[in-house]
């Protein structure tokens, strides 16, 4: 009912201001309790007519950090998760799936496609890809890092500081001599445990992690000034600034409203550093915020929930660690001779208004290097026999190079070759599988005739690398969450 409600104030404020669907600014929810943690729900996106409002604009988003903390939920604690927990955005963006990158003329490459919706017969299905430019490690820009960790009292569980201790030692590993890495702690007050330091000086930087234990309050706020402060101080021009913020989220000292910290990241971020924000714990997760923080702050967010989601944070996702585009905007203009309406599948918190999309003030996501986005429509075809010679829809791209203000142009037309499911790309059986996953434990009133067991025949049908395993755990998950 809930979902229900804000679907149909959406539909009235359309109707009430006769403006375009994508004019319509993500409304701020307030965050919801669940047994301790906090999530904000943005609801859905409802269908929409395209000879009414034929425009969608969306910022991408390179969090994966729901899907992660969904995984704990159905394979360690053994439920289903809260509906705010999952977004469908960041379970599509969790996997590598090696899009192409041919065009070293622009930091992203794009590549898309059209087929028959499996959930829905009489519907099709829109994949947007995007990939970021392969770095290697002798490529990437020298960094200059903060590491921004939280040891107040409620940091104290295993599964909470130890955890990001072991992650942030193999971080150190994984850097390079050029590079520099400080300490930032934060408990009733900040700390700078670590001044700057060089990336050689590799043993000084773990002893310094080893020390770390918790207790006390927790001042964020200050935590976050202090950690901006350092970097500004030894800022690279040209060079890869990046604070990386290790948290439970639990701010309870001087500025705590998701409100106010969003504020106060959002005048850091004007000052080039980038950020990374990285949830642990069950039972005061600050998801709200910590996921709010990292989208308003030129960062990205991730959950960690094990080990083995540990080395992909810090060893095998380490490119988007690397920004190499930033303020990511997609527009799609649908064909009203092909298609009748449509839906963005994700992206809820997301969506920009027709205007943002040129205007080079507006925040939006970032991508980093060899980091993939996926975005995913579901659109109501009309029977146009002439489908095929039209594209279904324009997308036009702009983004900024990490260290410009200005943003640059490419597109992308997509025409319908009248694939069916089956016969269409992996990717496209991959992605379109992770996101039926996804509202089937949202219970979307959009599911169609998803079911877990044809979700699991789907991603059967898929020959994808999987060199970590990652796609194959995902069986495992949909096959828990079936029997739960």
């Amino acid at each position: 009912m809930k979902r229900l409600h804000f679907i149909s104030i959406i539909a009235l404020i359309l109707i009430l201001n006769a403006c375009s669907y994508s004019d319509l600014a993500s409304p701020s929810f307030p965050a919801y309790n669940y047994s301790g943690d906090q999530y904000n729900d943005y609801g859905e996106n409802p269908f929409i007519e395209v000879a009414k409002f034929p425009v969608s604009t969306f910022s991408v988003d390179a969090d994966g950090a729901s899907y992660a903390n969904t995984r704990r939920f159905i394979l360690d604690d053994h439920q289903i998760p809260p509906i705010g927990a999952v977004r469908t955005e960041e379970f599509l963006n969790y996997f590598q799936l090696d899009y192409p990158f041919t065009d070293f003329s622009h930091p992203i490459n794009l590549n898309g496609e059209v087929s028959t919706c499996p959930w829905s017969e009489d519907h099709k299905l829109v994949r947007i890809g995007i990939q970021g430019k392969p770095l290697s490690s002798d490529q990437m820009p020298n960094s200059n890092f903060v590491l921004l960790i939280d040891v107040s009292g409620s940091m104290s569980n295993p599964d909470k500081l130890d955890l990001l201790k072991n992650g942030f030692k193999k971080f150190v590993d994984a850097m390079r001599n050029e590079d520099r890495i400080a300490i930032v702690t934060y408990a009733g007050s900040s700390e700078v445990i670590l001044p700057s330091t060089p990336g050689h000086q590799k043993t000084a930087i773990k002893d310094a992690i080893d020390e770390l234990g918790a207790g006390g309050s927790t001042a964020g706020a200050e935590g976050i000034t202090t950690a901006y402060e350092i970097a500004e101080a030894h800022f690279i021009e040209g060079g890869n600034n990046r604070i990386i913020m290790g948290t439970d989220g639990d701010f309870n000292v001087g500025i705590s409203s998701q409100e106010e910290l969003v504020e106060l990241i959002e005048a850091k971020r004007e000052r080039g550093v980038f950020l990374t924000v990285l949830g642990v714990g069950r039972g005061n997760l600050n998801d709200a915020t910590l996921e709010q923080i990292a989208n308003k702050g030129n960062g990205t967010y991730e959950y960690i929930d094990n080990v083995r989601q540990l080395k992909k944070v810090f060893l095998y996702d380490f490119g988007k660690f690397f920004t190499v585009a930033k303020d990511v905007k997609v527009q799609v203009e649908f064909n009203a001779e092909n298609v009748a309406s449509y839906r963005l599948i994700g992206y809820e918190n997301r969506l920009l208004s027709q205007d943002a999309f040129e205007d080079d003030s507006e925040d939006a996501g970032e991508i980093g290097a060899n980091q993939n986005i996926t975005a995913i429509y579901e659109i109501v075809p009309l029977n146009n026999p002439e489908h095929s010679s039209d594209p279904t829809f324009s997308i036009d791209f702009r983004y900024k190079y990490p260290q410009e203000e200005n943003s640059l142009e490419m597109e992308l037309p997509i025409f319908d070759e009248g694939n069916s499911f089956s016969a269409s790309s992996d990717q496209m059986k991959f992605t379109a599988s992770v996101a039926a996953f996804s509202m089937l434990l949202s219970d979307s009133e959009y599911k169609g005739n998803s079911t877990y067991n044809r979700v699991l025949m789907w991603l059967d049908e898929c020959n994808l690398p999987d060199q970590h395993g990652f796609k194959s755990e995902l069986i495992e998950i949909v096959e828990e969450a079936k029997d739960l």
